[in-house]
């Protein structure tokens, strides 16, 4: 079973029974869910992921103080942590009184702030850029069980997706570091028998045109070890994964060399037809710093589109 699907079931037998029981005034502004940090969070947990960190339970995401007090929501954690310790097989990790830092009671406040800087999810251009986006993912993923006032749904909402601006900005970006990388600098590398440097050359090539197909996507990049699984399950592009997998696992000798650049050339080729078939690019070419620049061009606000075209890498 998914860590998703246990929490939702152990929620549904033991958590909301709880709550209505001894919380039924304030059951209408707790959301509860489980998202944030770990495998579970995104359906990427399998056997191995049940080693640390997986258990029954759920998070209780509270409102200000102003509506929940501090006592109340220290009844909340003890009621949390009374809850049974075994669910369906699996045990709940030992935790503190107040819970854990995964699950149990927190303040919605609090974990956005912990997310991504904002406690309300409203961003500037500047966070918009520099957030890692796992961390914007963290905070939007996984499932919401109940939230009947909206406030915790309307703040994932609110960071649910790059603004168009900020998209471009990064994909301008990472499309001119996918042509310096790999289309100019790995031959440059072998030229000059580096090839460590031609490897540097092949992982900045991945590292961006993974980052660029999730921007076309319209999806963020989640944390490192998880962006291959989730790549092959992206609707647009998902066929580049065994070639950039095979980009960073094979040396950089002889007919391998040679091919490694080929599939760099295929890759570009992808990503500049779907540019052009979502209209980012007015560029009719096979290079992509000239596509890079036609994306920059197309940034709407003038103080964003100015800054140095890598400003979102």
């Amino acid at each position: 079973m998914q860590g998703l699907e246990l929490a939702e079931r152990y929620y549904e037998q033991y958590g909301a029974p709880m709550l209505h029981a001894q919380f039924e005034a304030f059951e209408a502004v707790i959301a509860v869910g489980l998202c944030g940090s770990g495998s579970e969070c995104f359906g990427f947990d399998d056997a191995v992921s049940a080693d640390h960190d997986f258990e029954p339970g759920f998070c209780l995401f509270l409102p200000g103080e102003d509506v929940i007090d501090r006592r109340t929501a220290f009844l909340l954690e003890r009621a949390y942590a009374k809850l049974p310790k075994e669910f369906e097989g699996y045990k709940r990790s030992l935790m503190s009184p107040v819970g854990g830092s995964r699950h149990g009671v927190l303040r919605m406040d609090e974990f956005f702030l912990a997310k991504v800087g904002s406690p309300d999810g409203r961003l500037t251009a500047e966070q918009w850029l520099t957030i890692p986006e796992f961390y914007l993912a963290e905070a939007t993923n996984g499932k919401v069980f109940r939230d009947d006032c909206g406030a915790f749904t309307a703040i994932r909402e609110r960071l649910s997706a790059l603004p168009e601006d900020i998209r471009r900005k990064k994909l301008a970006g990472e499309l001119l570091t996918m042509a310096q990388s790999g289309q100019y600098n790995y031959n440059r590398c072998l030229r000059h028998g580096e090839t460590g440097a031609a490897q540097l050359a092949a992982f900045e090539f991945v590292r961006a045109a993974l980052h660029t197909v999730f921007l076309l996507n319209k999806a963020y990049l989640p944390y490192y070890k998880w962006q291959f699984r989730a790549l092959r399950a992206l609707p647009l592009l998902s066929d580049v994964a065994d070639p950039l997998e095979f980009l960073l696992t094979t040396e950089n000798t002889g007919d391998l060399a040679e091919t490694k650049y080929l599939i760099m050339e295929d890759v570009a080729g992808m990503v500049i037809e779907a540019l052009q078939a979502q209209d980012l690019t007015k560029a009719v070419c096979g290079d992509l710093e000239k596509h890079a620049y036609s994306v920059n061009d197309a940034v709407a606000d003038a103080s964003l589109r100015n800054m140095h075209i890598l400003a979102g890498v």
